[in-house]
Protein backbone atom coordinates (compact mmCIF):
# COMPACT_ATOMS: atom_id res chain seq x y z
CA UNK A 1 0.00 0.00 0.00
CA UNK A 2 1.65 3.49 -1.31
CA UNK A 3 2.48 5.94 1.86
CA UNK A 4 2.49 8.88 -0.68
CA UNK A 5 0.54 10.20 -3.62
CA UNK A 6 2.14 12.84 -6.24
CA UNK A 7 -0.50 15.21 -8.21
CA UNK A 8 0.39 17.46 -11.24
CA UNK A 9 -1.47 19.16 -13.98
CA UNK A 10 -1.16 18.55 -17.08
CA UNK A 11 0.33 21.19 -19.34
CA UNK A 12 -0.75 23.02 -22.49
CA UNK A 13 -4.40 21.59 -22.76
CA UNK A 14 -6.32 24.28 -25.48
CA UNK A 15 -9.44 26.11 -24.23
CA UNK A 16 -12.21 23.03 -24.94
CA UNK A 17 -15.47 23.31 -27.25
CA UNK A 18 -18.41 21.88 -27.45
CA UNK A 19 -17.74 18.11 -29.33
CA UNK A 20 -14.67 18.02 -28.33
CA UNK A 21 -12.55 14.84 -27.16
CA UNK A 22 -10.58 15.86 -23.68
CA UNK A 23 -8.91 12.04 -23.54
CA UNK A 24 -6.34 12.27 -26.31
CA UNK A 25 -5.20 16.06 -25.27
CA UNK A 26 -5.08 14.64 -21.52
CA UNK A 27 -2.50 11.19 -23.03
CA UNK A 28 -0.53 13.77 -24.97
CA UNK A 29 -0.10 16.15 -22.04
CA UNK A 30 0.91 13.66 -19.82
CA UNK A 31 3.33 12.24 -22.49
CA UNK A 32 5.05 15.79 -22.32
CA UNK A 33 5.76 15.19 -18.59
CA UNK A 34 7.84 12.45 -19.64
CA UNK A 35 4.95 9.99 -18.03
CA UNK A 36 2.08 7.93 -18.88
CA UNK A 37 -1.43 7.40 -17.51
CA UNK A 38 -1.21 4.02 -15.15
CA UNK A 39 -4.08 1.46 -14.32
CA UNK A 40 -4.71 2.97 -10.46
CA UNK A 41 -4.38 6.97 -11.62
CA UNK A 42 -7.04 9.19 -10.88
CA UNK A 43 -7.24 11.81 -13.32
CA UNK A 44 -9.02 15.17 -11.73
CA UNK A 45 -11.24 17.37 -14.33
CA UNK A 46 -12.38 20.66 -13.54
CA UNK A 47 -16.23 20.73 -14.40
CA UNK A 48 -15.76 24.34 -16.67
CA UNK A 49 -14.20 21.49 -19.28
CA UNK A 50 -16.53 19.42 -18.99
CA UNK A 51 -19.86 21.50 -19.41
CA UNK A 52 -17.92 23.58 -22.29
CA UNK A 53 -17.42 19.99 -24.31
CA UNK A 54 -21.17 19.29 -23.47
CA UNK A 55 -22.01 22.40 -24.98
CA UNK A 56 -23.73 23.77 -21.62
CA UNK A 57 -23.09 27.43 -22.81
CA UNK A 58 -26.47 29.49 -22.18
CA UNK A 59 -27.08 32.92 -23.86
CA UNK A 60 -28.47 34.44 -21.37
CA UNK A 61 -30.69 36.57 -24.27
CA UNK A 62 -32.73 33.48 -25.33
CA UNK A 63 -33.84 33.12 -21.83
CA UNK A 64 -37.34 33.88 -20.77
CA UNK A 65 -38.07 34.33 -17.58
CA UNK A 66 -40.98 32.42 -16.17
CA UNK A 67 -43.49 34.05 -13.75
CA UNK A 68 -42.18 32.46 -10.57
CA UNK A 69 -38.40 33.21 -12.17
CA UNK A 70 -39.13 36.96 -12.04
CA UNK A 71 -40.74 36.82 -8.08
CA UNK A 72 -38.16 35.04 -6.59
CA UNK A 73 -35.65 37.39 -8.79
CA UNK A 74 -37.45 39.90 -6.96
CA UNK A 75 -36.83 38.46 -3.43
CA UNK A 76 -33.06 37.70 -4.12
CA UNK A 77 -32.41 41.11 -6.37
CA UNK A 78 -30.54 38.61 -9.34
CA UNK A 79 -31.45 38.89 -13.32
CA UNK A 80 -35.17 36.92 -13.77
CA UNK A 81 -32.99 35.26 -16.70
CA UNK A 82 -30.16 33.81 -14.19
CA UNK A 83 -33.11 32.67 -12.16
CA UNK A 84 -35.11 30.78 -14.49
CA UNK A 85 -32.35 28.89 -15.44
CA UNK A 86 -31.24 27.95 -12.12
CA UNK A 87 -34.54 27.22 -11.22
CA UNK A 88 -34.31 24.82 -14.20
CA UNK A 89 -31.34 23.21 -12.86
CA UNK A 90 -32.80 22.66 -9.33
CA UNK A 91 -35.39 20.10 -7.71
CA UNK A 92 -35.63 22.88 -4.49
CA UNK A 93 -35.14 26.55 -3.65
CA UNK A 94 -33.77 26.35 -0.04
CA UNK A 95 -33.02 29.72 0.46
CA UNK A 96 -33.03 33.11 -1.88
CA UNK A 97 -31.13 36.24 -0.25
CA UNK A 98 -29.58 38.60 -1.78
CA UNK A 99 -27.68 37.94 -5.04
CA UNK A 100 -27.63 34.55 -4.03
CA UNK A 101 -30.35 30.93 -4.40
CA UNK A 102 -29.47 28.17 -2.35
CA UNK A 103 -30.40 25.05 -3.80
CA UNK A 104 -30.75 21.19 -4.84
CA UNK A 105 -29.25 20.74 -7.43
CA UNK A 106 -31.09 18.40 -9.72
CA UNK A 107 -27.87 15.84 -9.45
CA UNK A 108 -28.42 16.14 -5.73
CA UNK A 109 -25.33 19.36 -4.93
CA UNK A 110 -26.86 22.03 -2.52
CA UNK A 111 -25.30 24.85 -3.95
CA UNK A 112 -25.43 28.46 -4.80
CA UNK A 113 -27.25 29.43 -7.85
CA UNK A 114 -27.07 25.70 -9.00
CA UNK A 115 -23.97 26.19 -10.12
CA UNK A 116 -23.96 29.05 -13.03
CA UNK A 117 -21.10 30.61 -14.11
CA UNK A 118 -20.06 33.45 -16.07
CA UNK A 119 -16.76 33.49 -15.18
CA UNK A 120 -13.84 32.72 -18.11
CA UNK A 121 -17.08 32.05 -20.71
CA UNK A 122 -17.05 33.28 -23.71
CA UNK A 123 -19.93 35.32 -24.90
CA UNK A 124 -19.80 37.34 -28.46
CA UNK A 125 -21.64 39.75 -30.86
CA UNK A 126 -24.08 40.79 -27.83
CA UNK A 127 -23.95 37.63 -26.27
CA UNK A 128 -24.29 36.99 -22.79
CA UNK A 129 -23.24 33.45 -22.04
CA UNK A 130 -23.59 31.73 -18.67
CA UNK A 131 -22.35 27.98 -18.08
CA UNK A 132 -24.65 25.34 -16.63
CA UNK A 133 -23.15 21.89 -14.77
CA UNK A 134 -22.79 19.02 -17.11
CA UNK A 135 -26.27 17.44 -16.91
CA UNK A 136 -25.03 13.76 -15.83
CA UNK A 137 -21.42 14.13 -14.30
CA UNK A 138 -21.41 10.16 -13.27
CA UNK A 139 -21.73 9.39 -16.87
CA UNK A 140 -19.24 11.86 -17.98
CA UNK A 141 -16.57 10.72 -16.27
CA UNK A 142 -17.54 7.11 -17.52
CA UNK A 143 -17.66 8.48 -20.84
CA UNK A 144 -13.96 10.22 -20.40
CA UNK A 145 -12.41 7.16 -18.36
CA UNK A 146 -13.63 4.61 -21.32
CA UNK A 147 -12.54 6.52 -23.99
CA UNK A 148 -9.05 6.46 -21.82
CA UNK A 149 -8.74 3.37 -21.77
CA UNK A 150 -8.99 3.04 -25.27
CA UNK A 151 -6.63 5.15 -25.96
CA UNK A 152 -3.89 4.24 -23.09
CA UNK A 153 -4.79 1.07 -21.74
CA UNK A 154 -4.31 2.36 -18.30
CA UNK A 155 -7.70 1.64 -15.73
CA UNK A 156 -7.73 4.93 -14.59
CA UNK A 157 -10.17 6.52 -12.30
CA UNK A 158 -11.86 10.08 -13.10
CA UNK A 159 -13.22 12.65 -10.97
CA UNK A 160 -15.13 15.94 -11.94
CA UNK A 161 -14.49 18.76 -9.33
CA UNK A 162 -15.62 21.96 -8.81
CA UNK A 163 -15.12 24.43 -6.40
CA UNK A 164 -18.25 25.23 -4.00
CA UNK A 165 -19.15 27.77 -1.58
CA UNK A 166 -20.37 26.32 1.64
CA UNK A 167 -23.70 27.60 2.42
CA UNK A 168 -23.93 29.78 5.05
CA UNK A 169 -20.35 29.78 5.62
CA UNK A 170 -17.04 31.65 4.07
CA UNK A 171 -15.00 30.28 1.33
CA UNK A 172 -15.19 27.92 -0.93
CA UNK A 173 -13.89 23.97 -1.00
CA UNK A 174 -13.14 21.19 -3.88
CA UNK A 175 -15.72 18.79 -4.44
CA UNK A 176 -16.46 15.58 -6.69
CA UNK A 177 -19.55 16.27 -8.57
CA UNK A 178 -18.92 13.25 -10.74
CA UNK A 179 -17.01 10.06 -10.14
Amino acid sequence: MASSFESYAVPHLALMEPGDDLAEPIIEGVAALGRNLASGDIVVIAQKVISKIEGRTVDLNQVTPSPRARDVANQCGKDPREVELILSESVEVLRAVPDILIVVHHTGVILANAGLDRSNVRSEGGQENVLLLPVDPDKSCQEIRARLLDLSGADVAVIISDSLGRPWRMGTTGIAIGV
